[in-house]
């Protein structure tokens, strides 16, 4: 749970992303140069990175893993595409800009990013700027049917062209945060540590905003900046 206590889980996060520059759609001009992004928490907790790696010889070496994420950022997914002949590369990711919480009483803040980069001779990726940065919202307002998490899917995605990238990513910009809820989801942690009896769940409908649960998948599509 890389956002804190009762947060969502992110089973794929370490599973990569990847796009290949094929020429889409006639195979014209392909490069066939190969970019993977994964994230990854080698350097301990509150210091995730969102890696990008590229290969130019169909995946046989891959260049060292180069962290992508601005400043502060802690990535939770990521995607990335290459456009078809290989100039340009998107990269999409959420990230937590708050620290692990070991409490459900503090906010914690969620963030989609949107970068670009060209693509230099030899291959490599050059220097990553951002083309959006969404608007930040709280995950502990995101719920498992269940309750007994937050619930972040693994929707972040990126598409590339020859004149622009897309990508969408989770966003609970819209979802409002439940004290009810926090409250019980440290209590039935605790329980089940303790071996002892659960707590009765709050009732959202009656104990909760009413936005409680509404996140959203947002995107965008942005305009090759240096065509």
């Amino acid at each position: 749970m890389m956002d804190g206590v009762g947060g969502a889980r992110d089973d794929l996060s370490a599973a990569p992303s990847v796009d290949i520059a094929n020429g889409a759609p006639t195979g014209a001009g392909a490069t066939n140069e190969i970019l993977r992004t994964w994230v990854d928490g080698r350097d301990g907790v509150n210091h995730e990175h969102v890696f990008v790696s590229y290969s130019t010889n169909g995946g046989t070496t891959w260049s060292a893993p180069a962290a992508t994420e601005s400043s502060g950022d802690r990535g939770y997914y990521s995607a990335i595409a290459i456009s078809p002949q290989g100039t340009d590369a998107y990269l999409v990711y959420n990230a937590f800009t708050t620290p692990l919480r070991t409490d459900t009483t503090s906010p914690r803040t969620l963030v989609g990013v949107v970068k670009h980069a060209d693509i230099g001779a030899n291959g490599a990726p050059g220097t990553w700027s951002e083309l959006h940065r969404g608007a930040p919202g709280d995950p502990r307002a995101s719920s498992q049917n269940n309750l007994w998490l937050e619930f972040l899917g693994d929707y972040v995605y990126a598409v590339a062209t020859s004149t622009y990238g897309a990508g969408v990513w989770n966003d609970v910009r819209n979802a409002a945060d439940c004290p009810a809820i926090d409250t019980w989801r440290a209590a039935a942690q605790m329980a089940v540590q303790n071996g002892t009896t659960v707590p009765t769940k709050p009732a959202p409908e009656q104990d909760c905003p009413a936005t409680f649960g509404n996140s959203d998948i947002f995107g965008g599509s942005y305009a090759d900046p240096t065509p």
